[in-house]
């Protein structure tokens, strides 16, 4: 029986009706207790009501208001509406939905001021620097202006080759075209970072080659000597990507046409295939175009223990039949899917050791590859102290510092490089 003060104080709280009340049972009863105290067979189970707001899974409709709503245990069963269909509408929202209005977002001024804050950096001295720099306020203005009425154009290229470590041509873009580049790669990084696999570790946050050489190892760890493992890549990767399908590759998460128009002119080359080496862009390009055979690895072929580095990637742990077939299915899922080819792969057993990231690397050991070696040694007669420096940083924890400390000792040059370089060759 509720007395009138009680009902004044539920119409000034704003309850709304209550539902499912059993008054008449033990210590455990009332109007906001669950009370299933009927027999099994009995489906008239009394719900006692709950607050909408801090339990609004058991109400129907959210009125807004401090109400009360639970409907008997039978009524949820038959009524599909109230669990199902909630269940079915969260599992469509969680569904990949493409992504618009990023050309607004991303071309501001605010964001092309910060683009061109990341992309001085380590750049200040350089003459195109310079010149962007000296004339701040009005460069970002053009490139503003360029972009947003659609006459912005990347300028031409400068190019140049380096021979480590191997023969490429590098396409240097000019500064202002870095900025527009580190705008678009703030936007795009976490959109498509999200849908990559883990054991990806070529230029991404977390990642890079000490990174994929210790996961390697650790995988190498887990399975017997007698195992194989699989190792392949691409052949002339960066030469060979198909523009058609990885312009379509970013149109499963981007359906801004005219920012995927943008995107794809810093994939051009004048050739039919390829995109070019040495912008910034071309770095995530290359994980997302990649990133199909990740996952037909992990899924179809469902290998463990997997790691990719760029176009380099192994799978561990497989026995000799297993091996053979993974390579067979990996060499046509990319030949059919990608359009590319694979250059190499070893099946080897795991015992032999394995030579990827430029670390050859066995269960409980570890060296650099012979060539970094032949590049210190090279470095030490020339007492080139950076380059001494970066191949003691690549050789940290491995084996081979015991080769360098006795050769930096020998030509009396230990003592020349900075503290942090002498502990990591003591450690």
């Amino acid at each position: 029986m509720i007395t009138k003060g009680q009902y004044n104080n539920m119409k000034n709280d704003k309850l709304a009706c209550l539902c499912g009340l059993n008054w008449s049972n033990g210590s455990n009863a009332g109007a906001f207790a669950m009370n299933l105290n009927n027999a099994r067979n009995n489906s008239n189970n009394n719900v006692g009501g709950r607050d909408c707001k801090s339990k609004p899974e058991t109400t129907k409709v959210d009125t807004g208001f401090r109400g009360v709503y639970c409907p008997a245990i039978s009524e949820i069963k038959k009524d599909k509406s109230l669990l199902s269909n909630k269940i079915e509408n969260q599992t469509k929202s969680k569904k990949s939905k493409r992504i618009g209005f990023l050309f607004e977002k991303t071309f501001t001024l605010e964001n092309l001021y910060q683009a061109f804050l990341i992309a001085r950096k380590g750049k200040r001295k350089k003459l195109g620097t310079l010149r962007f720099e000296k004339n701040l306020g009005a460069e970002l203005q053009a490139l503003h202006d360029e972009l947003q009425n659609g006459t912005y154009k990347p300028r031409p290229y400068t190019q140049f080759k380096v021979y480590e470590p191997k023969e490429r041509i590098i396409n240097a873009p000019a500064f202002r075209d870095l900025v527009v580049q580190h705008a678009i790669y703030k936007i795009i990084y976490p959109i498509f970072d999200k849908t990559f696999v883990d054991t990806s570790y070529a230029c991404r946050k977390g990642g890079g080659t000490h990174k994929a050489s210790v996961y390697t190892q650790k995988q190498l760890r887990k399975y017997s000597g007698e195992l194989y493992f699989v190792k392949l890549d691409i052949r002339k990767f960066f030469y060979s990507i198909d523009r058609n399908i990885l312009r379509k590759q970013f149109e499963k998460k981007i359906k801004d046409k005219r920012y995927v128009d943008l995107m794809c002119e810093f994939a051009q080359m004048n050739t039919d295939k390829g995109i070019p080496i040495g912008n910034l862009l071309s770095q995530i390009y290359a994980l997302i175009y990649m990133n199909p055979v990740d996952h037909f690895i992990k899924r179809s072929i469902k290998c463990k223990s997997y790691v990719r580095y760029v176009d380099d990637f192994v799978l561990i742990g497989l026995t000799l039949e297993e091996a053979k077939e993974a390579q067979k299915l990996c060499e046509r899922f990319v030949q059919n899917e990608l359009n590319l080819e694979l250059s190499h792969w070893h099946i080897q057993k795991i015992k032999r050791g394995i030579n990827f990231v430029g670390y050859r690397t066995w269960k409980k050991i570890k060296f650099v590859r012979k060539h970094s070696m032949y590049k210190m040694k090279k470095a030490i007669k020339k007492r080139k102290i950076e380059s001494i420096i970066s191949l003691i940083g690549h050789a940290a924890r491995t084996a081979t510092l015991k080769l360098y400390r006795r050769l930096l000792i020998e030509f009396s040059i230990l003592n020349l490089l900075p503290i942090g370089s002498q502990k990591c060759l003591n450690m």
